[in-house]
């Protein structure tokens, strides 16, 4: 393993789906009584022979069926470790009862109170899979746990996911099995040819319409049963257009020349990369399938593509607009668009699949009702072209590797749409990044007035606070180290590291950073809770609050309990990664960043201690306790460059960048400890003060001693009697 790669995953615990022996839920039945889940149930019946499922009975009859998400699907959550869920489904594909069993999320342990992550798992009881499985998996609504996204992100994704695996096996609402293709499988045609003219196109099916008149649209608001949309009915003559919405597949290359045009063509294989595929969108009438609030980084809220159980939702980055389209005796349309399909997304080009539309109507100054109509699309035949299939029992494990496959890629399509749910705050701290990366190379510039770098300092903390912080949760964690040790038993996987976007920039540029400046890189700018403290202080700096600078002697000997807090954390996770995590409370950061103080009072209390604490002695928890600084401290000694300038003077006499170092980081006899360093900069901008470092202003009274000097040379001796003006 690489050193770049061992910072990397040194600070997570980062885990593949583990090999069990038998199902997880054999082991959990025995735990939960059926009643927990089915009200008045009697018991579970006997594990089904070919799937891991068991009967819920009630009177001698099945009600349901259990299950454990995690035998059914990946759900390892951001620990690293699997999130086990208990679910109940009945004949009619109706989620009846939940119960998370079994995790090890450490914001849930130690932070989220556990009743609220139980309401939310209860919320999934009445979840209709069926809708489900017609929607894609995004008939229902998320909600979203702040400092929880990735832990309720797993929990919903395995939830949907397991639930169709099991309805289909049972057969359960009429779900049907998922079976391998006993026919011919298809591939599209690269040589197929297509007409050139609009009408043709659409008599043959490669252009598939919607048509939506005025009086259509208001019926089926009526249908509703809501006497506000009928109330707000559109006054249009019934026979108006509505909405006129064509779509074509236009990866078929023949398509997408006989439709877009030779060169928009070769413009929209230059697009899309492997995988991908598009389709083109055209529409007149009253109402666009785009939609007029629609902005830059958001949505297409009004479209969405479904096929089996993947739906995909557009982004302005998966969309082009058309100038218009090439194909002879097509109709004036007033909106013309391509839209991307991800390579990931599972999505068959050769299968049907359908645009559904959905319809708004204002029934109140914020209010809106809703109703949808679907576009249904197949590529033509005459586009494909067979496959051949090799014989199943040529390929031992086939079935198994076929599983491995789905079910990375449906992981892999999870934190990829977290990812893109996360695009602003994803750019944010790469903007954050980067302007910190600049200051570091050109410290000497950035440091030059003491004023302006003061102010660039304290506004790049307060975002760090604010931003990073209290809005993002970016609050790294010795959580996150301790845990990784435990995965290296069990093997790596970069699905579950990938699950919190800002989390795995923050380590990536925290491992970049140990290489370039060490750990004051985070430690000094990044880390929220420094932030607050070092903000905190300056305020008590402003309200005249003491500052007490403890004796050298003392300061040096209380640096090594972050170190030894550290290594007794490390030391319990080798035995119980639980009551490590437990014991990591030594951390405020959960209480102060993530939850935002609206906690148990003990734990309140114990982080306004440390902010007290910090307003008498800056940063005294990044000192002396901080047990993330310590683990950090230890792989930044193999840093490559020393940044930060020194005179031969300092430390022997100059004591000034000593005395004024924020966290006492400067030895005595001038040396600088890499090890304490926030890299805060302050003794740069001492370096070049020409009001307190004496290096600088002996040089100055040089320079001005040498320039009184030539200026006297220039203009003469002053014992020399000045020349008379001629009479």
């Amino acid at each position: 393993m690489t050193l770049l790669r061992f910072l990397l995953v040194a600070f997570f615990s980062l885990v593949g789906l583990p090999a069990l022996a038998e199902p997880v839920l054999t082991k959990y039945l025995a735990e939960v009584p059926a009643e927990t889940l089915v009200p008045e149930a009697d018991g579970y019946g006997p594990l089904d022979a070919t799937h891991p499922v068991a009967p819920v009975l009630k009177d001698g009859e099945t009600v349901g069926w259990a299950f454990i998400t995690s035998d059914f699907v990946s759900t390892t959550g951001y620990s690293g470790k699997p999130i086990h869920t208990l679910v109940v489904v009945d004949k009619d594909a109706r989620i009846t009862g939940l119960k998370l069993v079994k995790h090890s999320e450490p914001i849930v342990l130690i932070g989220i109170p556990q009743a609220k992550i139980d309401a939310l798992v209860q919320a999934y009881v009445g979840l209709d899979l069926v809708a489900e499985a017609q929607s894609g998996g995004t008939g229902h609504d998320v909600d979203i746990i702040s400092g929880a996204t990735v832990t309720v992100m797993v929990i919903d994704d395995s939830i949907v996911r397991a639930g169709l695996k099991v309805a289909r096996a049972l057969g359960l609402g009429g779900l049907k099995p998922d079976a391998a293709a006993t026919g011919p499988s298809f591939e599209l045609n690269p040589e197929a040819k297509a007409a050139s003219d609009w009408t043709t196109l659409e008599g043959d099916g490669t252009l598939r319409r919607l048509s939506l008149d005025v009086g259509q649209v208001n019926e089926a608001f009526a249908a509703l049963g809501d006497e506000r949309a009928t109330a707000r009915a559109l006054t249009e003559a019934p026979e108006t257009t509505f909405i006129e919405m064509q779509a074509a597949l236009v990866t078929q290359p023949a398509v997408a020349k006989a439709i877009l045009g030779e060169g928009e063509a070769a413009n929209l294989a230059a697009w899309l990369q492997p995988g991908e595929n598009a389709i083109v969108l055209v529409g007149r009438g009253l109402y666009s399938f785009k939609g007029s609030g629609y902005v830059r980084g958001g949505i297409f809220d009004r479209i969405v593509l479904i096929q089996d159980d993947v739906s995909v939702r557009f982004r302005d980055k998966m969309h082009k607009r058309l100038v218009a389209v090439q194909a002879a005796g097509a109709p004036d349309f007033t909106e013309a668009d391509l839209f991307k399909i991800p390579a990931d997304v599972g999505f068959d080009p050769t299968k049907p699949f359908r645009i559904q539309l959905l319809v708004h109507r204002e029934v109140g100054p914020i209010e809106k009702l809703f109703t949808t109509f679907d576009l249904g699309y197949q590529l033509p035949q005459q586009y494909l072209r067979p496959v051949a299939q090799p014989e199943p029992a040529a390929v031992p494990g086939a079935a198994e590797a076929v599983a491995a496959q789905e079910e990375s890629a449906a992981h892999q399509a999870l934190w990829k749409r977290i990812w893109r749910d996360k695009q602003v705050e994803i750019a944010i701290t790469a903007a954050m990044l980067a302007v910190l990366t600049l200051a570091f190379f050109f410290q000497g510039f950035a440091t030059r007035s003491e004023r302006r770098f003061y102010w660039f300092r304290m506004g790049f903390l307060t975002v760090t606070l604010v931003f990073l912080g209290w809005y993002a949760n970016a609050q790294l964690s010795v959580v996150n180290l301790m845990a990784l040790f435990g995965s290296f038993m069990t093997g790596f996987s970069w699905q579950a590291f990938l699950l919190d976007p800002l989390t795995f920039i923050l380590w990536f540029a925290v491992a970049a950073a140990l290489l370039f400046w060490g750990r004051g890189a985070y430690c000094g700018w990044l880390c929220p809770f420094g932030a607050l403290q070092e903000l905190t202080n300056q305020i008590a700096r402003k309200l005249r609050i003491p500052q007490w600078t403890l004796p050298w002697g003392l300061h040096e000997r209380l640096w090594p309990v972050k170190y030894m807090i550290f290594l007794g954390l490390f030391g319990v996770s080798l035995m119980s990664i639980e009551q490590a995590e437990h014991l990591a409370e030594v951390e405020p950061f959960k209480t102060a960043i993530i939850l935002k103080f609206v906690r148990a009072w003990p734990f309140v209390a114990y982080a306004l201690a440390l902010l007290a604490a910090g307003l008498f002695v800056e940063r005294f928890y990044c000192r002396y306790l901080c047990p993330l600084g310590a683990a950090l401290a230890i792989p930044a000694r193999i840093r490559m460059f020393d940044w930060l300038k020194r005179y031969r003077e300092c430390g022997n006499p100059c004591q000034t960048c000593a005395n004024e170092c924020p966290v006492q980081a400067i030895h005595p006899t001038g040396e600088i400890n890499p090890n304490e360093c926030i890299d805060c900069l302050h003794c740069q901008v001492l370096y070049q003060s020409t009001s307190k470092c004496p290096v600088v202003i002996k040089k100055l009274k040089r320079r001005e001693a040498v320039a009184a000097s030539s200026a006297r040379n220039i203009s003469g001796h002053p014992n020399q009697p000045k020349p008379q003006p001629a009479e």
